[in-house]
């Protein structure tokens, strides 16, 4: 299967990221029921090489801030992308069930083949989630959402979305975060951040304009924009970890009920 150009965003970081957020603004999805068991039972692997890159920084982080011993653990992935990460991550968490999720079904068949190839119990079938609509909407084979999977999470991960799509996206994390994840909860995510209106590098700049110039709704995200939406939500950042290649790992949690 030829790698459509509108994936490439996982591939090719510097040049064709912003796709996603044409992809997410202008593309309609099969749902897991339309989507073909072919191509989930005989996909293969998509490349993904800045994640070969970043897939040991963050599960550095990952493991210093994941319970390694506590058993029956759950984490929901968002934007899972080709599959790689949540499937390298899950050799190292056997404790952490791991739901990936994409709103992209045609990715279903790469997710598929990195979970073959890695035979864990602890992966689950990807299931769709378009992270911009409340859970009290989502329809899915894993019957994620609201009713079913109010505080259910222990964790959740997204990396390198918030960047690539609409602010929509943004919103919907946290709001959804707030009602899917346990008192004391962990979102992390992971990418490139502007930190109280100052980007740098050069780089990651040149970078922003050129996401923008793609679509204005996309860009990188300033933390102090992030934290509003999660003190919104009854979420607070604990964490801000400097990673290779100018990218940070936020890590928020949830706060309690007052």
């Amino acid at each position: 299967m030829k790698l459509p150009i509108k994936y490439a965003s996982f591939v090719v970081k510097n040049i064709t990221l912003a796709h996603r957020c044409t992809k997410m603004l202008s593309t309609t999805y099969a749902t897991e029921d339309e989507h073909s068991l072919m191509d989930i039972f005989h996909g293969r692997k998509y490349p993904n090489p800045a994640g070969e890159r970043n897939k040991d920084p963050i599960l550095n982080v990952l493991k210093r801030v994941f319970n390694t011993k506590e058993p029956n653990l759950f984490l929901l992935e968002i934007a899972s992308g080709v599959g790689l990460h949540s499937t390298y991550f899950a050799h190292v968490f056997p404790n952490i069930t791991f739901q990936p999720s994409e709103v992209d079904t045609s990715l279903f068949g790469s997710i598929a083949a990195y979970q073959h190839e890695a035979q864990l119990e602890n992966l689950l079938r990807p299931t769709v989630i378009d992270i911009s609509k409340p859970c009290s909407e989502w329809n899915n084979g894993a019957n994620i959402n609201l009713a079913n999977s109010a505080e259910r999470f222990d964790y959740m991960l997204n990396i390198n979305m918030l960047h690539i799509s609409p602010f929509a996206c943004a919103e919907g994390l946290f709001q959804n975060a707030s009602q899917l994840l346990k008192p004391g909860g962990l979102l992390v995510t992971y990418g490139p951040y502007a930190v109280n209106g100052i980007l740098t590098p050069e780089s990651n700049v040149s970078f922003n304009e050129s996401l923008q110039r793609r679509n204005p709704e996309c860009g990188i995200r300033d933390t102090s924009v992030l934290q509003k939406l999660a003190t919104l939500n009854r979420m607070t950042l604990e964490e801000m970890i400097d990673l290779p290649a100018n990218n940070k790992c936020l890590i928020w949690k949830k706060l309690a009920k007052q």
